[in-house]
């Protein structure tokens, strides 16, 4: 039996490891300003970024009643 030929270049294949095996990466801390700084707005019943804003869902809420805007084109001849 003769030996395979190894005179080509061999192709490495990355098997990733399993998902649960690997931690998630760790989350980065807002430095102490950043948090101070949250801290007030928030004791101050202002928004804060990435948070979920009561006020604002309700002012960007279609009026209560409004019908549904079509995106379809006027029917040809409808006179609109």
């Amino acid at each position: 039996m003769t030996p395979p030929n190894t005179t080509g270049r061999q192709r490495l294949i990355f098997v990733p490891p399993p998902a649960e095996s690997v931690p998630p990466p760790p989350q980065p801390q807002d430095p102490p300003i950043y948090r101070d700084l949250m801290r007030a707005w928030a004791d101050g019943g202002r928004t804060l970024p990435g948070r979920h804003d009561p006020e604002w869902a309700r002012l960007a809420a279609p009026p209560a009643g409004a019908r549904s805007l079509s995106g379809s084109p006027d029917p040809l001849g409808d006179g609109r």
